[in-house]
């Protein structure tokens, strides 16, 4: 007698109502998902996590406020025995290795298939974890740098990765010009970059940015 899957109560954290709507009409034919709850920043992640009680939240990084990878780590505390599938448009080593420092069981792309987001939910919330395919090699192959950057310095690696100046980058991120140079200053010396020009080339190969959910 086959036994019946176990219910997914999953609880999505986007700060995108299209994307959370998205979601939701994705996974509403699945019958082993329960979307339980929604939540567009901190707050309402917070609360929505005492009082949905999910199994597995999928988490956005790029959130205004609070980021994601720190959202992971201050639900964790509350509820350690929630599991965290971060969903983000960052191709990044760096921003992999924070979320799973802070928690997180799993990293996938927003632009990675439907069907790809499907088995990393399922395999987290097993006990697993997943990363997708696409960067995995790169995240174990590539040492974690000797001083891991702050969620600050991989947003200006960003943007850096954007072709933004240090003045675009300072309206952006409502900070001073010298503190952005600064920043960038700090990251050459951790990543034991040389030249402003090894700084681009690294932003560029390293910190892409990618669109919307295709799920």
């Amino acid at each position: 007698m086959n036994r019946a899957p176990t219910l997914i109560r999953l609880l999505l954290v986007d700060d995108h109502p299209l994307v959370r709507d998205g979601l939701k009409a994705r996974l509403a034919n699945e019958a082993d998902i329960e979307v339980v709850g929604e939540a567009g920043d901190a707050p309402q992640a917070l609360a929505a996590l005492a009082a949905c009680a999910p199994t597995l939240v999928l988490m956005d990084i790029g959130m205004k406020d609070v980021n994601g990878i720190d959202l992971t780590a201050m639900m964790l505390r509350s509820a350690p025995q929630v599991a965290v599938l971060m969903l983000s448009m960052y191709d990044s080593v760096e921003y992999a290795q924070r979320a799973l420092q802070a928690g997180a069981r799993g990293y996938v792309l927003k632009d990675s298939p439907s069907s790809e987001i499907l088995v990393a939910l399922r395999t987290v919330a097993a006990g697993g974890t997943y990363l997708s395919p696409s960067f995995a090699q790169r995240l174990f192959s590539t040492p974690a740098p000797r001083n891991v950057m702050s969620m600050r310095e991989l947003d200006i690696l960003a943007c850096l990765a954007q072709g933004q100046s240090s003045k675009q980058i300072a309206r952006a991120l409502e900070l001073s010009v010298r503190t952005v140079e600064s920043h960038r200053q700090n990251i050459r010396r951790k990543l034991d970059l040389e030249t402003q020009a090894d700084l681009i080339k690294y932003a560029v190969e390293h910190g892409r940015r990618h669109g919307g959910p295709a799920i």
